[in-house]
């Protein structure tokens, strides 16, 4: 057996050298390969960390030009404009002045009524509400009915006023025929004067019944007019006592109401109070008569001027203040009843200041600026950074930047700004 398997291996066709020789050379050029493969990678990353090659980067949009900032404005800026676009844009100028310093004070304040201008409206009769002709807040003419009431308290009184007269008239009749007996001496002259006494007792009733009905609201016409008790009226009107607005109605459709019940209060709004706190230490600067001027923040451009008719006597020991009261007139009726003012009182020094219109200070980011007019070159318009004060009415304080009798800007400056940030450069 032994013998058979060598005879086996031997008869098996031996392989060429050459095959051999292939096998090994695929085993090493695999190996090689691989070297080769590693040693490329190695090269390239060398020359990316170098920065001999440029390294792949994401593809992003390139930003946008900024827009010019208002903090990036130059200081000092030039607009040059041509006397066409001058003329389009309505510029006009004035010049900076210097004009005495003063000192203002201001102290809040609230609208109230003038309480000489305030009636609360009262029946003179008893009787049911049966109309009511107003609504809060209508506006009324003196004499204009407020409401109607249904009274038999009038209708009695007209009843009495027609009796009156009935008797007068009798007494008249009698007083004439006591006057012929007495003529003819039928009657003494003692009964003659008790009629005569009675007939003017009585002309006194008709004349207190007839000033009654007046009182209740008839008009003379109607109480010479009254003859017979079908001419008896029931309606009482309650006017308006004077020309205002109704600020309060306390009655209603079908209530009962008395005499002197308060029915409506109506406000002649056209002049009001400001009241306020005057504190201690501005006693010798503001006082009866001295002038104040009222803003308010529902109206930011409207000032109205008012003089001081009342300071109290009386100090307030936990705020160390005085009640004062500004008289203020309302034409417009701007001014409403509850609404909080700023009152301000100025006092005049001996310093000067300088002052350019309100129009002329416009805003750049954290700074004011005013535009002058270059006095050399037609034009042309420089921008200056400035220091503003307190606000003086229609003018504006300037601590720095303007000197007296320089033109500046007004109407227009704020397209003078638009143009400057135009061209400014962009960050």
């Amino acid at each position: 057996m032994e013998a058979q398997g060598e005879v086996k291996r031997a008869s098996a066709p031996a392989r060429p050298r050459h095959h051999r020789l292939l096998r090994a050379l695929a085993w090493g050029g695999g190996a090689l390969s691989l070297i080769a493969i590693g040693a490329v990678g190695a090269l390239l990353a060398s020359h990316y960390l170098e920065g001999s090659v440029p390294l792949p980067r994401a593809t992003t949009l390139a930003p946008s030009q900024p827009e010019p900032s208002l903090a990036s404005a130059p200081t000092a800026a030039e607009v040059i404009l041509s006397p066409e676009a001058i003329a389009r844009a309505g510029i006009k100028t004035a010049k900076v002045e210097a004009v005495d310093a003063q000192t203002t004070i201001q102290l809040p304040g609230t609208v109230t009524a003038d309480a000489y201008r305030e009636v609360k409206v009262v029946p003179v009769v008893g009787g049911i509400v049966k109309k009511v002709q107003v609504e809060l807040g209508t506006t009324v003419k003196s004499g204009a009915p407020l409401a109607t009431l249904f009274s038999a308290e009038l209708a009695e009184a007209q009843t009495k006023y027609l009796a009156m007269q009935a008797m007068l008239a009798a007494d008249h009749q009698k007083l004439h025929r006591t006057r012929q007996l007495v003529e003819i001496g039928a009657v003494s002259h003692q009964e003659f004067e008790e009629v005569t006494a009675v007939h003017a007792s009585h002309a006194t009733d008709v004349e207190a019944a007839r000033q009654r009905l007046l009182l209740l609201g008839l008009s003379r016409a109607q109480v010479e007019s009254l003859k017979n008790p079908s001419q008896v009226v029931v309606d009482v009107i309650v006017p308006a006592p004077i020309a205002g607005v109704v600020t309060s109605r306390a009655v209603n459709l079908g209530q009962v109401v008395s005499t002197g019940q308060e029915l409506f209060t109506v406000t002649d709004l056209s002049q009001v109070w400001v009241i306020g706190d005057l504190y201690e230490q501005d006693f010798q600067t503001v006082r009866v008569g001295s002038d104040a001027v009222m803003t308010t923040h529902a109206y930011p451009d409207l000032m109205l001027h008012g003089r001081v008719s009342y300071i109290d006597p009386r100090v307030a020991p936990q705020t160390r203040t005085a009640k004062i009261r500004v008289e203020v007139p309302n034409p417009k009726g701007q001014l409403r009843l509850g609404m909080y003012v700023t009152v301000a009182f100025t006092t005049h020094g001996g310093e000067h200041t300088v002052v350019v219109p309100r129009a002329a200070v416009q805003p750049l980011g954290e700074r004011q600026v005013i535009f002058l007019l270059d006095p050399d070159e037609e034009g042309k318009f420089v921008a200056r950074t400035v220091q503003v004060g307190p606000a003086r009415g229609e003018w504006t304080t300037i601590r720095s930047g303007a000197e007296p009798g320089e033109t500046v800007v007004t109407e227009g400056s704020f397209l003078l700004r638009a143009e400057m940030l135009r061209n400014a450069p962009a960050n």
